[in-house]
């Protein structure tokens, strides 16, 4: 069996070239990656070096200029929009940097939200959207708006929003940055706990001590794979 065949994600020579008033910005040139099921992977490297263009990329909310990128063995960079929305929605759990909850509605509205796009009846929602927050330690908090909590509490909750549809990968651009250290402490060992019990995780991180949570380091510049390091345990 290829690597790629027993891969969850896989990127072959993919490239990403933005172009505007006839500047051509090569954001990420002939990127290979492959990610296994259960893996988690950190993607580190300085500003500007095309960690969060990848993992746009990664989470189809963007499409490679040139190149291969196929997920649970789907090819997906010349899928219709409509398509590409209904993987992301099904395949892939976003954790952001600021969070990006919906203020006007409740934690448990917040959670909710991904599985009401797909359908899904009221009583299955319910059952989802109540065990994820008591995963992630946030069931007290179900009824309480977005701005009655502590960051670190608000990006807990972004953590179960991205579960909920129970998807093929988690990925999280720098989920600590906008946290102080005791709150990051807390979400990154989170995330640690989530991939003990056997999620996929891909983690944009500029700090090397939450890198090392990772089983393997992917290190990017000027848009370009430099260098991998596997965590030994």
């Amino acid at each position: 069996m290829s690597s790629e065949a027993q891969s969850l994600i896989s990127l072959d020579g993919v490239t990403k070239v933005f172009y505007t008033d006839e500047i051509e910005t090569h954001a990420l040139s002939g990127i290979h990656l492959q990610i296994a099921p259960g893996e988690y992977v950190s993607i580190a490297g300085p500003s500007g070096c095309g960690k969060s263009t990848l993992l746009s990329i990664l989470g189809l909310l963007d499409s490679p200029s040139d190149g291969k990128y196929t997920i649970n063995g789907r090819s997906v960079e010349s899928l219709k929009m409509s398509e590409r929305a209904r993987i992301r929605n099904r395949e892939v759990g976003f954790i952001f940097q600021s969070f990006n909850l919906i203020g006007d509605l409740t934690v448990f509205e917040n959670v909710e939200l991904p599985l009401t796009y797909r359908g899904m009846k009221a009583s299955e929602r319910k059952q989802r959207v109540n065990e994820s927050l008591e995963k992630v330690g946030m069931g007290h908090r179900a009824k309480h708006l977005p701005s009655q909590l502590s960051g670190g509490q608000q990006q807990r909750v972004a953590v179960a929003r991205a579960l909920v549809g129970k998807p093929s990968i988690l990925l999280a651009d720098e989920p600590t940055g906008n946290l102080d250290s005791k709150n990051g402490d807390a979400v990154m060992e989170l995330l640690r706990d989530l991939h003990r019990e056997g999620a996929t995780i891909c983690m944009v991180t500029h700090d090397p001590r939450f890198a090392r949570h990772a089983d393997r380091t992917v290190h990017l510049f000027d848009g370009r794979i430099v260098e991998e390091n596997v965590e030994v345990a």
